[in-house]
């Protein structure tokens, strides 16, 4: 009888390792760029430009790496593109039960540099996310956007950074540090 309580806990303890070394994959999504941050934060905001069709639109750039750098450390690029939809957040915001979700918004992509000199892009798996919260219809709609914004045509010229704070305080023109 020991040895059965004892591989049940061992499982249990297996499972639970298994599960918190898998958990990031699944809720967030990591793509290489071949671009490098500022270019790649661009892209993705023309992209979102693309898709207002879907109520997207900008509202913000952060650099949380300059304000690290402000607190006298040094760490490599790090720009957070932000953007939300009229479409997707309205549903949410409305209802009681689902207004916790606007903690989700604005959709957030991270673009950053590894020690490999290689540029990431992060997202959160908004089709996981909603699933999860029995919100799945709505984000499953957020995912096939990230999607898009992800899709970067090499052959296009970059386009130029928009350098907007976040909520739109002050409009482009600063960029917004912070974490």
């Amino acid at each position: 009888m020991i040895k059965i309580a004892a591989g049940f806990v061992a499982a249990l303890v297996l499972m639970a390792v298994v599960a918190l070394t898998s958990a990031q994959s699944l809720m967030f999504n990591e793509y290489e760029s071949p671009f490098g941050v500022e270019e790649t934060a661009a892209r993705i905001q023309a992209n979102i430009q693309g898709l207002s069709g879907n109520g997207w639109s900008l509202s913000g750039l952060r650099n949380p790496a300059a304000a690290v750098a402000a607190s006298g450390s040094n760490v490599l690029p790090v720009l957070l593109v932000e953007a939300c939809s009229t479409k997707y957040s309205g549903p949410l915001l409305k209802n009681d039960a689902s207004r916790i979700f606007s903690i989700l918004m604005p959709c957030t992509i991270t673009v950053y540099k590894k020690d490999d000199g290689k540029t990431y892009v992060g997202t959160m798996n908004a089709g996981l996310m909603g699933k999860l919260f029995g919100i799945g219809e709505i984000m499953d709609q957020v995912a096939a956007d990230q999607k898009k914004f992800l899709t970067f045509d090499p052959d296009k010229p970059a386009p130029p950074l928009i350098r907007i704070r976040p909520g739109g305080a002050g409009g482009p023109g600063g960029d917004a540090s912070g974490c």
